[in-house]
């Protein structure tokens, strides 16, 4: 067995048995290799991001974190493909800067055979280029202000350009094919407002974890059978 094969097996050994620890000696027993060898390989699989971590005692060992890691993903190279058509789609949304890093996790979590596929198959597939301005990259602060919750202070345009400072509590994203939008609250207003991402020309992420609010479908007014709710499944 190369390292390559023996550095998957030992992570799918360590998930198999989860959350009970390996012992070094042990391991070194199943793949007959040196303790040192197995410690080595454990070492390269910690510093790459696995999260593998040391039970010290006489019962101890390696253990993997089972919750944060993925199993082998049975995608197809069709799936895979797919995948990266539709991630195409999200130029000009909040998520455009992760949907790469996430196809090429789930590409990586691919059988080998599968993953080369894929990507023979995606070298098969041309695209146009659109015929349309692409939609304005939405700023990282703000692509990231679900996910950091925090306290915004932004500059503001109007539709004339007047430019007015904001702080705001975000919310939500309402997206359009040329437009995205935050969802917030506005200080200055005291009143729930919408952002279009592309009239925010400056924005500053404070210390401040704001209060929970609720954001429901009807705060937004808009006209029923015009928004439809993102679901994973």
């Amino acid at each position: 067995m190369n390292r390559t094969d023996r550095l998957y097996a030992l992570v799918e050994e360590l998930r198999a048995v989860a959350p009970r620890p390996r012992s070094a000696h042990r391991l070194a027993e199943h793949f007959e290799v040196s303790v040192r060898t197995i410690e080595r390989d454990i070492s390269a699989l910690q510093q790459s991001g696995v999260p593998i971590y040391a039970e010290p005692g006489r019962t101890g060992g390696y253990c993997l974190d089972k919750a944060r890691t993925l199993p082998p993903v049975n995608l197809t190279p069709g799936e895979a493909v797919a995948m990266a058509l539709a991630l195409r789609r999200l130029d000009g949304t909040p998520f455009r800067s992760v949907a790469g890093s996430a196809l090429r996790k789930l590409v990586a979590a691919m059988q080998t055979d599968d993953a080369t596929a894929a990507h023979e198959l995606a070298g098969r597939v041309h695209l146009f280029a659109d015929d349309e301005a692409p939609a304005t990259a939405v700023p990282r602060l703000v692509a990231d202000a679900l996910s950091t919750r925090r306290v915004l202070r932004i500059a503001y345009a109007d539709r004339e350009g007047a430019v007015t400072a904001r702080e705001i509590e975000p919310l939500g994203y309402v997206g359009k094919a040329a437009h995205w939008y935050l969802v917030a609250w506005c200080r200055q207003r005291d009143a729930l407002r919408v952002f279009r991402t592309d009239r925010i020309t400056s924005v500053s992420v404070t210390a401040e974890t704001p209060a929970p609010r609720a954001l429901r479908r009807e705060d937004l007014d808009i006209p029923a059978g015009k928004l439809s709710q993102l679901m994973l499944a």
